[in-house]
């Protein structure tokens, strides 16, 4: 059976260097916007739980077998870590339940700056607390800006 509807009723949307069509009314009306990617909102529960159980995990290692065994300033380095990585773990979970909800590529953008963030600050802080290294501290400003584009990407998202 043919298509009746006018070629005006499906709008193109670019993707990822793809056309991909939407139907009218599919979206908000407020418009040009990506249409939602039920892949993104799944993927960023799935790293924003994730980072929540090892950030859990990782805070009852640091309060339970490292005190005691580390000086108390690289408990306080270990501790900023931990408490960064939660942060942004829950911020990782915000993002995913606004992907359903706002359309853009700057909400996806601040997602993965949030888990590199993590990646990076935290992942750095931990391994200086722990290996003494403090060369290490030079690359946890790196994550700090990870973090910084990820909320200034989330306030373009909310323009």
């Amino acid at each position: 059976m043919p298509d009746s509807r006018r070629a005006g009723d499906r709008l193109p949307f670019l993707l990822i260097g793809a056309i991909v069509p939407a139907e009218r009314g599919s979206l908000p009306p407020h418009l040009p916007h990506l249409p939602y990617d039920r892949r993104m909102d799944k993927t960023f529960t799935f790293i924003g739980a994730l980072m929540g159980l090892l950030g859990v995990g990782i805070g009852a290692f640091g309060a339970h077998g490292l005190r005691g065994r580390l000086a108390p300033d690289m408990l306080a380095v270990f501790e900023t870590g931990v408490r960064y990585h939660m942060y942004h773990a829950l911020a990782i979970l915000a993002t995913a339940a606004l992907v359903a909800r706002v359309d853009g590529r700057a909400l996806i953008a601040a997602g993965w700056c949030f888990t590199a963030g993590i990646l990076v600050f935290s992942g750095s802080l931990y391994a200086l607390a722990l290996s003494g290294v403090t060369v290490l501290g030079a690359i946890t400003p790196i994550g700090g800006v990870a973090f910084l584009l990820g909320w200034g990407c989330l306030l373009v998202a909310a323009l």
